[in-house]
């Protein structure tokens, strides 16, 4: 999963509300913020535990720019998924002013 590929992305204005939220960051970014209903996966685990991911559900990859979810979401499109990579990552989601929370009780924060 090397490199940035070119895949198909979407704005987080326009995700779809059938889709899942993969979110493919590190713990500690996770544990900083994240979307409410989004799956946890970081990039290095997700082909030990790609089977938690359902198969017939859009899969919206997001990371905190765009690099690494648009890895995974190449991966994923070779294992068979409708994947799309979420442009922006969560700083983009951030400023879209979309729903955050975090882990530590503070204030959710892009790390």
């Amino acid at each position: 999963m090397a490199g940035r590929p070119d895949v198909p992305a979407i704005a987080p204005s326009a995700l779809p509300d059938d889709a899942l939220l993969l979110d493919v960051r590190e713990p500690e970014e996770w544990v900083a913020g994240h979307a409410p209903d989004a799956l946890h996966i970081p990039l290095g685990d997700l082909p030990s535990r790609v089977g938690e991911i359902p198969r017939e559900r859009r899969v919206v990859a997001v990371c905190r720019s765009g690099g690494r979810s648009a890895r995974a979401t190449a991966w994923l499109a070779e294992q068979g998924y409708d994947a799309v990579n979420l442009d922006g990552g969560m700083t983009a989601w951030a400023a879209a002013g979309r729903p955050m929370v975090s882990e530590t009780g503070a204030p959710p924060t892009v790390a």
